[in-house]
């Protein structure tokens, strides 16, 4: 009874926790498939909030339980096979600083696949979890359920949701 109480508790902490967390976001993207966001290029997040993430990634070596919401720019350096175990997933690389590069893990099931090549530039809003090669994004799509903001990835001027 106090394990069951103890995970509700758990459960209702986090999910308050994500919800401050969502409506601290600035950024607002339509909720639409492949909806350009005016006035778009293929940055989102100013230099300043840039460093602000990798600090944040970066730090996170520390703490192996590291997971948390993240927007970042960055370049694809390399397309990786699609993980097709369980929910399909599109994988890429992706170079966010010098010194930083992050497995990029999206959801096919739930959101189109991006049509990006190595070389390009583009924006996303995901879910960081630290792992032994620099950590993963994921959740770049939006929450089947409603419940939280999701993520999204802006490639070509497009948002892939």
């Amino acid at each position: 009874m106090l394990v069951a109480a103890a995970i509700v508790g758990g459960i209702n902490y986090y999910n308050k926790k994500q919800s401050s967390i969502d409506k601290q976001e600035t950024l607002t993207v339509s909720k639409q498939h492949l909806k350009p966001i005016s006035g778009s290029s293929s940055k989102s997040f100013s230099d300043a909030e840039q460093q602000q993430a990798v600090d944040k990634i970066q730090a996170a070596k520390q703490n192996t339980d590291s997971q948390f919401w993240i927007g970042v720019n960055g370049q694809v350096i390399k397309l990786l096979k699609d993980d097709l175990k369980g929910n399909r997933h599109q994988k890429f690389l992706l170079s966010i600083a010098p010194d930083t590069t992050l497995l990029i893990s999206h959801n096919l099931e739930l959101a189109s696949r991006v049509p990006v090549n190595k070389g390009n530039s583009i924006s996303l809003r995901g879910r960081y979890e630290w792992n032994n090669r620099g950590g993963v994004i994921h959740w770049t799509h939006h929450d089947p359920k409603g419940k939280k903001k999701g993520g999204w990835i802006q490639a070509n001027g497009k948002v892939y949701r």
